[in-house]
């Protein structure tokens, strides 16, 4: 699968939220803003694994009904790995 910029910047800006969150530990900060800034970087975490997941089942999608072949196998297989995500 080829990743697109849309999901590298995604990951990038988790990369920086979670530098982030080091650096309030390391300045000792209250223990709620650092659970709360964690919080934030599993929903975004969530949501590229949501976007790959997404653009991946489409390709497939298309390359199964080209291939004159049943999608379902394919959205389950999508499904499952939504569900192991969480």
């Amino acid at each position: 699968m080829e990743y697109d910029d849309n999901v590298k910047k995604r990951l990038r800006r988790i990369e920086g939220q979670i530098r982030g969150v080091l650096n309030m530990m390391e300045e000792q900060q209250h223990c709620k803003d650092v659970v709360s800034q964690l919080s934030a970087v599993r929903s975004a975490a969530d949501k590229a694994i949501a976007y790959l997941v997404a653009v991946n089942l489409e390709k497939c999608i298309i390359e199964e009904r080209e291939a004159g072949r049943d999608s379902s196998k394919v959205v389950q297989e999508a499904i499952d790995l939504l569900v192991r995500s969480k």
